[in-house]
């Protein structure tokens, strides 16, 4: 092996793994087991959804500090925390807290609000989506002042006003949206960590690096960045990934529209190698889809056959 492939292997910026767990208020059993397996199997991150109008749902802080509770390595993280019910003072003292308590084992997945007839119920006013961009920026720039030590933070915002608050003297966490328009993606490249892709082209699956939205989407985020004087390589793209792990090789692993059906071990370690050695992808978060595979098999499969598979060819190159 050359000198110039082991210093591009030393400047490829760790892959993450993870996988998203239930959100239903009864799943608590299935919840704790799969965190546990994620981190006796060594999985970065676990991750719920959060959706605090529906009453049939756990809320994700709560869920987020006691998985975290009884787990000693996996980080966690709410994909995407629902930032008009969380104020950002209060939700960046809770990440600090949460922070503190585990060792560093906490990210912060944000996002603007898109269901504002459900959040609105709460008593919030609803934003239209020019303010709720603007919204998140101050929210992310908030919560980065409140963390880290320093001086007392006065922040007068158009929708956050900060008045002599200490920050805590804990670092920021990794702050990661899910960022959809143009507005949104700039405020990812001027002062996020990563990106987490929106929903594709079929509802309820996401986006991954072969989709037209991600071609169209990181461009945004990377112009914003060197605007900002940032550099696009330091803004990851964690992409969450859906689709069946099967005993035997699919015929077809895409459909026509493109979006992934999954497939064999086998198929997934090539695609997700694919994904990171050619398109540049920071991490994945494995989401089930409703298929007759026992869950426990699945996330088994993830944690114990692709992820290894995977981190292992990534390291050979």
């Amino acid at each position: 092996m050359s000198a110039g492939q082991d210093d591009s292997r030393a400047a490829r910026p760790r892959v993450v793994f993870g996988t998203g767990l239930s959100t239903a208020l009864t799943a608590t059993a299935e919840r704790q087991r799969h965190a546990e397996a994620a981190d006796h199997g060594g999985l970065d991150f676990v991750t719920l959804s959060d959706h605090p109008y529906h009453a049939d749902r756990i809320d994700a802080y709560a869920a987020v500090g006691v998985l975290l509770g009884r787990t000693s390595r996996v980080g966690a993280y709410v994909s995407v925390t629902n930032l008009p019910t969380r104020p950002a003072p209060q939700l960046a003292r809770a990440l600090t807290s949460l922070s503190e308590l585990t060792g560093g084992r906490i990210a912060l997945g944000i996002g603007a609000g898109g269901l504002w007839d459900e959040i609105t119920r709460f008593g919030v006013r609803r934003l239209s989506p020019p303010e709720a961009v603007r919204a998140l920026e101050e929210a992310i720039l908030v919560i980065r002042a409140l963390s880290g030590g320093g001086d007392p933070v006065e922040f007068d915002g158009e929708f956050y006003q900060v008045k002599g608050l200490v920050p805590a003297p804990v670092p920021t966490p990794p702050i990661w949206t899910g960022s959809v328009g143009a507005k949104s993606l700039a405020v990812t490249g001027r002062v996020a960590d990563g990106w987490i892709p929106g929903l594709g082209v079929v509802p309820g699956h996401a986006a991954d690096w072969r989709s037209d939205r991600v071609a169209w989407s990181r461009p945004v985020i990377d112009e914003a960045a060197l605007a900002a004087g940032r550099q696009p390589g330091d803004i990851a793209t964690i992409y969450n990934v859906t689709g069946r792990i099967t005993d035997e090789p699919l015929a077809v692993t895409r459909e026509e529209n493109g979006r992934w059906l999954g497939g064999s071990v086998s198929q997934w370690v090539d695609e997700l190698v694919t994904a990171v050695l050619d398109f540049g992808a920071s991490g994945f978060i494995h989401h089930r889809v409703d298929d007759p595979t026992p869950a426990d098999l699945t996330v088994g499969r993830w944690i114990h056959e692709v992820v290894p598979a995977v981190r292992a060819a990534i390291e050979r190159g």
